[in-house]
């Protein structure tokens, strides 16, 4: 099985007290977690990834505790969840979908079973590359309150050989949403599958 060396961990944290109009009662909270991890695939193709992704499962459990720790430590407080990979040039994009499971498992597992899919973008980028990683509501994927993204990279990677393999969390909605749809507190038990 392939290994995923750590080469450095950083967690972002951000509060936005406003966007222009008045200033909210209480600020959004975002936070991105990212990790710089050596890409054991880099220089030849490998038909089957797929083992792979058992082995950064902990990496995505690890991520995500010191997210909700950055985020005030209540995971009932997280209210929206988004990933992301930015793969080194000497890889292939493919490389950063190994995050999609690892990455959504652990945000779903520690967040009680989240149940709206987790938005995701991955590239293929240079040292210091930046991803805007999407972000939506954790239960329900037509809040629009909660449609967003964190832009957020390493500024030292990812080297041509490695990944960065990125989480993010935010608390509440944007802090000026008035663009409708599906309230947050009128999310019904399925509406995470829609």
């Amino acid at each position: 099985m392939p290994e995923f060396p750590i080469r450095k961990v950083a967690v972002i944290t951000e509060e936005i007290f406003h966007d222009g109009g008045p200033s909210a009662k209480n600020p959004r909270r975002r936070a991105a977690a990212l990790a710089v991890v050596k890409n054991p695939f880099v220089g030849r193709y490998v038909e089957d990834l797929q083992p792979a992704m058992e082995d950064l499962k902990p990496l995505g459990l690890m991520l995500t505790d010191r997210l909700i720790a950055a985020l005030g430590g209540d995971p009932n407080a997280i209210d929206g969840y988004g990933k992301g990979a930015i793969v080194g040039t000497d890889g292939e994009v493919e490389h950063g979908a190994l995050w999609h499971v690892p990455g959504g498992y652990a945000m779903r597992e520690r967040l009680g079973g989240a149940k709206a899919i987790v938005p995701s973008a991955m590239k293929v980028g240079g040292f210091g590359a930046k991803l805007d990683v999407p972000l939506g509501h954790i239960n329900a994927a037509y809040v629009r309150s909660h449609f967003d993204a964190m832009e957020v990279g390493a500024a030292d990677g990812p080297r041509p050989d490695e990944i960065v393999f990125l989480l993010a969390m935010a608390v509440g909605g944007r802090v000026h949403d008035r663009m409708g749809g599906l309230a947050a507190a009128d999310i019904k038990l399925w509406d995470g599958l829609r």
